[in-house]
């Protein structure tokens, strides 16, 4: 399963000092010709094309022989054209799909139970719609009678209003008023009691006819249950130090205790057990994407991406121990404070200019941000400082209350759409000819969960996110001897969403083209070429408009 470099591959090219941190990563020179290798391959398979089409994650692992020979092993996650095992690709980690594996018999009758589950279904369908139907029926009788009886309730309650309004009443006439509304209140309770049991009685008999399939149910939820705890302990997964766990202690230690269906069949997990069981020693890793991007998520083709946290978080956690990793690019931090510059200020807010690199506010890792540089240089500042947020890799303009009162008028015109924001993008690459120079972005955003801090376009559950874009040309770059063509973009937003111009702009549905240097959805460069270049708002003071302008620095 290894595939050995060419001589002239790696020449000038230098083993890589540490392995890759997987989660956060810019590829090894080495990886990178291992993947055009990988991706020549596939092109060549016409049987695949199909199931590529719609898209799959494929990954390479550079690994050095006992021998000192330099290779490199190829991996895909999940299952391809139906099969786990194709020559090229290294083997999964457990052959679920073995005819002799206990898993494809269990699944044999569990599927054999669901067969059965739908004959049972099928055969009772009948007599359940008829006391469906009679059910529903006698809640719609039940509601029509209670409803009328509601009603005379009320006209008596009029009429006895009416009586005590008109004249003086005997006390006796008054304690008979009361005896009526409290015959009428019991009455109605009593009828609304009769018609819940009639109700209940008929639902337990729909509930009793139902029972042997609600068993059955959970006996084959039980079955399937079992057999996937009884799949994740057939994963023993090692790690360089030779030592042996499988995926449900891993899981055990994390909060969602177990692990997620397709836990194990990644491709990253399938490279480093192939790698451990061979004696191979693992230098570098990358993941690309190969075929069309899903609907939801942004994924381009040839591109490189991290290894999913919710899957494959905890089995690298265990799986890299013994390898000297990279530290995580994003518990670093080479922006200084001291290069937070003040772009304007007065007596009750300032504007800074944020670097790419630095945080705005502190986060989970200690790092500096823009809140403890406004903290050091003003002690004595209250509230809660920051009126809104850049992300960590984007520059520009930050606004910055001195007081409560005033942090809170100023968010209040950014919840109302009061203050007018300008970003420059440029875009890794040349946008088509038909593509319009002006417009908007109108794609719903929702977190994924299970990859945070990713976002998805998801139209059902997603809050709304629309953006106003203005094309401004197409140029050239150059980043580390490279010419980039790009295209030079203005946004201005139009809702406040996390990643919402990176969305916007690497989906499909939106530009098409990823923000250059963008690590999440695109590929990572010496930075995000992102930044907040205008702001106007309405003083909440002074009430004069306050219009504020820093020039991208790229």
């Amino acid at each position: 399963m290894i595939h050995l470099f060419k001589q002239e591959q790696l020449l000038g090219v230098e083993l890589p000092l540490r392995f890759t941190y997987p989660f956060c990563y810019t590829p090894h020179p080495l990886c990178e010709i291992a993947a055009l290798e990988t991706q020549k391959y596939i092109q060549k398979r016409d049987d695949w094309a199909d199931e590529l089409k719609q898209g799959k994650m494929f990954g390479v692992l550079v690994v050095q022989t006992p021998q000192k020979d330099i290779g490199f092993l190829a991996a895909f996650s999940g299952l391809l054209c139906g099969s786990n095992r194709h020559d090229y690709f290294v083997p999964p980690v457990y052959d679920l799909l073995s005819p002799d594996s206990f898993f494809k018999k269990e699944e044999k009758k569990i599927s054999s139970m669901s067969k059965q589950i739908e004959k049972m279904k099928a055969k009772m369908l009948p007599y359940e719609n008829k006391m469906e139907a009679k059910l529903e029926q006698m809640r719609k009788k039940a509601e029509t009678e209670l409803l009328a009886f509601k009603e005379n309730m009320n006209l008596a309650k009029e009429q006895r209003s009416r009586r005590r309004t008109e004249g003086d009443l005997s006390e006796k006439e008054k304690t008979e008023l009361i005896r009526e509304s409290q015959h009428m209140s019991a009455e109605y309770k009593r009828l609304d009691e009769k018609w819940k049991k009639r109700i209940n009685e008929l639902q337990g008999a729909l509930d009793f006819f139902r029972m042997p399939i609600t068993v059955f149910e959970d006996e084959r939820k039980q079955a399937s249950y079992s057999l996937q705890m009884k799949l994740f302990e057939q994963y023993q997964l090692y790690n360089a130090l030779g030592e042996k766990r499988n995926l449900c202690d891993i899981f055990r230690e994390t909060p969602q205790q177990i692990p997620p269906a397709g836990t194990g069949e990644c491709a990253a997990p399938k490279l480093l057990q192939y790698a451990y069981n061979n004696g191979l020693k693992p230098l570098a890793m990358a993941e690309f994407w190969w075929g069309e991007s899903p609907k939801s998520e942004v994924r381009i083709q040839g591109n490189y991406y991290p290894s999913c946290k919710q899957k494959c978080g905890p089995i690298l956690a265990h799986m890299l121990k013994g390898l000297d990793v990279e530290p995580n690019p994003l518990q670093q931090c080479d922006v200084e404070v001291t290069e937070i510059s003040v772009v304007y200020e007065d007596d009750w807010l300032m504007v800074v200019n944020k670097p790419s690199g630095l945080l705005s506010v502190p986060g989970k890792e200690d790092l500096p941000s823009v809140y403890d540089y406004i903290k050091e240089k003003y002690p004595d500042i209250s509230g809660p400082l920051l009126v809104h947020r850049l992300d960590m890799d984007t520059s520009g303009l930050l606004l910055v209350a001195k007081n409560k009162e005033v942090h809170e008028q100023l968010q209040n015109l950014f919840e109302s759409r009061k203050v007018k924001k300008r970003y420059i993008a440029l875009l890794d690459g040349e946008l088509p000819i038909e593509s319009s120079s002006d417009g908007f972005i109108r794609l719903p955003l929702s977190p994924d969960y299970t990859n945070r801090p990713y976002q998805l376009v998801d139209f059902k559950a997603g809050k709304p996110a629309v953006t106003r874009y203005e094309v401004l040309g197409v140029e050239q770059i150059q980043i580390s001897e490279t010419i980039h063509k790009i295209t030079r973009i203005a946004y201005y937003p139009q809702t406040g969403r996390t990643h919402q111009l990176r969305v916007h702009s690497a989906h499909p549905l939106g530009m098409n083209l990823p923000i250059l240097g963008d690590g999440i959805y695109g590929q990572r460069k010496d930075r995000l070429y992102l930044h907040a270049d205008k702001l106007e708002f309405k003083h909440p003071i002074t009430e004069k408009i306050v219009k504020i302008e820093l020039p991208a620095p790229f």
